[in-house]
């Protein structure tokens, strides 16, 4: 994966976001643990602002 965007300083755990080979886009963040999710799925948050730079730093 390609780091495209991230929020802190130590490069692995913090808000971040990728691009898969598969040229799909993957995200660390905070995990939501108050929404149920289907198995083998997960829901995290990020800031707005970082999925703004990810979009701007995306080929």
């Amino acid at each position: 994966m390609t780091k495209l965007a991230g929020t802190c300083d130590d490069g692995i755990d913090c808000p971040a976001v990728f691009l898969t080979e598969r040229g799909t886009i993957a995200v660390q963040g905070d995990l939501v643990d108050y929404i149920n999710t289907p198995l083998g799925e997960a829901i995290v948050e990020i800031p707005v602002a970082l999925l703004l730079e990810a979009a701007n730093a995306t080929p």
